[in-house]
């Protein structure tokens, strides 16, 4: 891995630059896919905070182009060299879980029925599944249809879900005409 490691207004010690670069190969024997890492070590005497001047900032980057960053602020670059790798580390966990992660949506299949029930004056109806039940719909799930063009026996897809007082169409559709 490439590893650059400088200073702003203030001068590099021997022991700062001993320790990012093991904190550096610790990181990267964690994580063996690093390319490139930037440590900068920045004195800020005009922050808001006076105590914390020391400000550390890691940037480090992967394969395909992602990059982690963390800045920590300390009273000495010591503490801000820990707590910055520190926050790499949790960062780069992160981002390793998020990627592990596999979850797949599945859309579900529309069900089909018939508008039943309407009540225009309050912009909601009822549809009559096939196999039985009523499903609540309200004007805002319609998708290719207009509220004031519904009649009794119109047939449409739906999808549900559960609602306060049972179940409700999340998205009324025409029924696919199949040729």
């Amino acid at each position: 891995m490439e590893l650059h490691i400088e200073s702003r207004n203030v001068v590099m010690t021997p022991r700062w630059k001993t320790e990012i670069e093991a904190r550096m190969a610790d990181l990267q024997a964690g994580h063996d896919d690093l390319i490139h890492g930037r440590v900068t070590l920045t004195m800020n005497r005009r922050h808001k905070k006076a105590q914390n001047v020391a400000e550390a900032l890691v940037v480090v980057t992967l394969p395909g182009r992602h990059t982690i960053t963390a800045r920590k602020e300390d009273k000495t670059f010591e503490e801000a060299i820990r707590s910055v790798f520190s926050a790499v580390e949790i960062e780069l966990r992160k981002y390793r879980e998020k990627r592990a992660s596999h979850e797949i949506r599945e859309t579900a299949t529309p069900l089909r029925g018939v508008i039943c029930k309407l009540f225009p004056q309050e912009g909601y109806g009822f549809i009559l599944q096939e196999g039985g039940g009523e499903v609540y719909f309200h004007k805002n799930a319609l998708h290719g249809l207009k509220f004031e063009e519904l009649e009794d026996g119109t047939e449409v897809a739906f999808n549900i879900e559960a609602g306060e007082k049972g179940p409700q169409a999340t998205t009324v559709d025409k029924v696919p005409v199949i040729p």
